[in-house]
């Protein structure tokens, strides 16, 4: 039953941000460096190389209604022209009532060399965004009869709201980011026009602008090899990054450390910001384990620890799964051309 009450009270905060006068919240992924083109639209090309990416998550698996999110991309680096050009598809779904947002959109992002060691990328994405509900399930407090225990009866509550909603919108998105061949840090802000996400007609429920800031350092370790075969260098470094957001009336901090000895990569990330005002905001350990081939191949499992009053045994946590391929299409000449890139991190 406490699972019950929990996934239709989650639910019911995230359905709000729909039907009335409230805040909708973007999907959030653990592994947001795997999902670059999402985090900042500065990061297209950035590889500078042809990239394929895809990521899911599971939200919460321990409660009844089921939220999952799954993300694809693709970008490529233009060295005739210091851009990246790319494309992302992005949606999630909840279960209860079928709430589902798909978007699709094209980023563009140049790189200025600033320096012998600094670059700066500037980048924007334009989308196409798309919500989708069906409210036929949906239980109401006037539908529940207390005395005899039975739900039925008509409910005032989806007046003016059709039981098969859809509606779609444009969104813009921009961002930035400074680095060199150690630290990078970097700006992003989305929905920049705030649009109006509501399912009835004449009222507005705007999707507020999300500001985030992101940044790192890596440190080369000792003991680095060449493969015996191939006598590539073998990368063994360690890294430290945050990731800051911000989206009214919440914001949230994730600080992480990943090992990279190639190809294993091990990480763990703290998300929260605990305060001494308001309401505390710790949410979840994550744990990383993935590997970086050398044929391109990046492949990342995570599991988020609830730490919230939600409770790891009633949430069930958050299983994450990314996947990206990088490869150079093109002239095999272009792969000496290749500048400095952005040495953030793996997942």
């Amino acid at each position: 039953m406490l699972r019950k009450l929990l996934g239709v009270f989650i639910f019911l905060i995230a359905l709000s941000g729909a039907i009335e006068d409230s805040y909708a919240q973007d999907v959030q992924y653990s592994q947001f460096y795997a999902a670059p083109l999402y985090l900042n639209p500065a990061l297209t090309g950035a590889s500078e190389l042809t990239r394929i990416g895809v990521n899911y998550r599971n939200q919460w698996p321990g409660l009844d209604q089921n939220f999952n999110s799954y993300s694809a991309y693709i970008d490529h680096y233009l060295f005739d022209y210091n851009s990246g050009i790319g494309l992302i598809f992005n949606g999630s779904q909840e279960s209860m009532a079928n709430l589902s947002t798909n978007e699709i959109g094209l980023s563009y992002a140049y790189r200025l060399k600033l320096g012998e060691d600094l670059y700066f990328r500037i980048g924007g994405m334009a989308s196409y965004m798309q919500r989708d509900a069906f409210f036929n399930d949906l239980v109401f407090g006037t539908q529940i009869d207390i005395i005899n225990g039975t739900v039925g009866g008509i409910t005032d509550e989806l007046n003016g709201i059709p039981i098969d909603s859809r509606y779609s919108f444009f969104d813009y998105s921009f961002g930035g980011m400074f680095y060199s061949n150690k630290i990078w840090l970097g700006a992003s802000a989305h929905h920049i026009s705030e649009p109006n996400v509501s399912f009835v007609d004449g009222q507005i429920s705007k999707l507020p602008m999300k500001l985030s800031a992101q940044g790192g350092i890596r440190f080369d370790l000792q003991g680095g090899r060449r493969n015996y075969f191939t006598h590539a260098f073998a990368e063994r470094s360690v890294s430290f990054a945050f990731n800051y957001k911000q989206q009214d009336p919440f914001n949230q901090l994730d600080l992480g450390v990943q090992l990279f000895v190639e190809p294993l990569v091990l990480g763990v990330w703290y998300r929260g910001l605990p305060t001494k005002n308001g309401l505390p905001n710790n949410e979840a350990i994550i744990g990383l384990v993935g590997v970086s081939l050398e044929n391109g191949l990046d492949i990342g499992y995570s599991y988020d620890v609830t730490v919230s009053k939600l409770g790891l045994r009633n949430s069930g946590g958050a299983h994450e799964v990314s996947l990206t391929y990088s490869f150079l299409w093109g002239d095999p000449k272009s792969r000496n051309q290749r500048a400095r890139t952005i040495p953030c991190f793996k997942y």
